[in-house]
């Protein structure tokens, strides 16, 4: 399946409009996948024509990577992007209850965005992913959610210098073609334009078919820097994929009616609700890719499909109508 491609930024780097998330590869669905299901939903991504695979040290300490490794440094055609901000070491204390990353690798992560911190985290992605490419180099989950007002206001600095010194370095020296942040908060996105020339955000369920506050704040930034933003978590976690999931948690009941207000809508012109949440960002020009993190190989058929689907502009005006959209939000061709 032909796949657009959008720039990353004003770089030369081209991201495939429909992108693979890797969280899932982490273990951070119930049940968890295997190493065979890790391996075959990146095969299968590869033979549908995704040409952008995501991931991060964090997801599964490591086991992430590795997974994703074993299948694309047979493909050097696939863009890959990573994190920095944590760095692995072996585990020394029991795994906490409650720890999202079911059956991770034996490793605990500290955070680090000091300039060496970057540096080290880089390299170590290197050996777990085992490729000799890295096209995009993202700060992972810096902001206030994250860690706290306090403890914030002592790490982003730290980010925001150090840490923006070595991916400009690395950029600079053709290590890397792109450098940006992978957050869930678009303040901080908004925040980090002040301190750097970022060509990519990724900004996870913030800007989707079920919210657009960005369009108003960061958006207006990133055309003025030229900054583009890849989209995670296209289906907000799952709810506009017919689960009842919304930003990491089970959704409150006006996230589910709003949710099935736009489902009904979609069914009235016989479109499936996942593909219409997946087309809605690249209405945005700014918007190089959307990439959701399917949890098998089946499900990556399934987004492929719904990707490739027929969307009647008739649609996106009666959203719009409904009051289910921004008025001011782009929308696809």
């Amino acid at each position: 399946m032909p796949i657009e491609t959008r720039a990353a930024g004003r770089t030369s780097l081209r991201l495939s409009t429909l992108g693979l998330g890797t969280a899932t590869l982490g273990g951070n669905v119930r049940p968890p996948i295997s190493d065979a299901e890790g391996r075959a939903i990146v095969e299968r991504a590869v033979e549908l024509g995704i040409r952008y695979v995501d991931t991060a040290p964090y997801y599964g300490y490591g086991r992430s990577e590795h997974l994703v490794g074993d299948v694309v440094r047979g493909h050097p055609d696939v863009m890959i992007s990573t994190k920095v901000g944590r760095l692995l070491r072996p585990r020394v204390t029991p795994q906490p209850e409650g720890d999202q990353w079911v059956n991770p690798l034996p490793f605990e992560h500290v955070y680090d965005y000091s300039y060496d911190g970057v540096m080290r985290s880089f390299e170590a992605s290197f050996q777990r992913l085992g490729v000799d490419h890295i096209e995009l180099l993202l700060i992972h989950d810096i902001g206030v959610d994250q860690h706290g007002a306090a403890l914030n206001a002592e790490l982003f600095p730290i980010a925001m210098d150090g840490g923006y010194r070595a991916l400009d370095e690395l950029r600079a020296s053709g290590a890397v073609k792109a450098i940006g942040l992978g957050v869930n908060e678009w303040q901080v996105l908004a925040e980090a334009t002040k301190h750097g020339q970022w060509d990519a955000f990724l900004l996870a369920g913030r800007y989707t078919l079920l919210e657009q506050e960005p369009l108003h704040t960061l958006f207006p930034l990133c055309e003025k820097a030229g900054t583009s933003i890849i989209v995670g978590g296209p289906f907000n976690s799952g709810i506009l994929a017919g689960r009842d999931t919304w930003n990491y948690a089970r959704a409150p009941e006006a996230i589910m009616t709003r949710a099935r207000k736009i489902a009904e809508v979609c069914d009235a012109h016989d479109v499936a609700l996942p593909a219409a949440a997946l087309r809605f960002p690249l209405g945005s020009p700014l918007v190089a890719s959307v990439i959701p993190g399917p949890r098998s190989a089946a499900e990556v058929g399934e987004i492929a499909a719904w990707f490739a689907a027929d969307i009647p502009a008739s649609l996106w005006t009666d959203l719009r109508t409904e009051g289910l959209i921004d008025p001011a939000s782009p929308i696809p061709a």
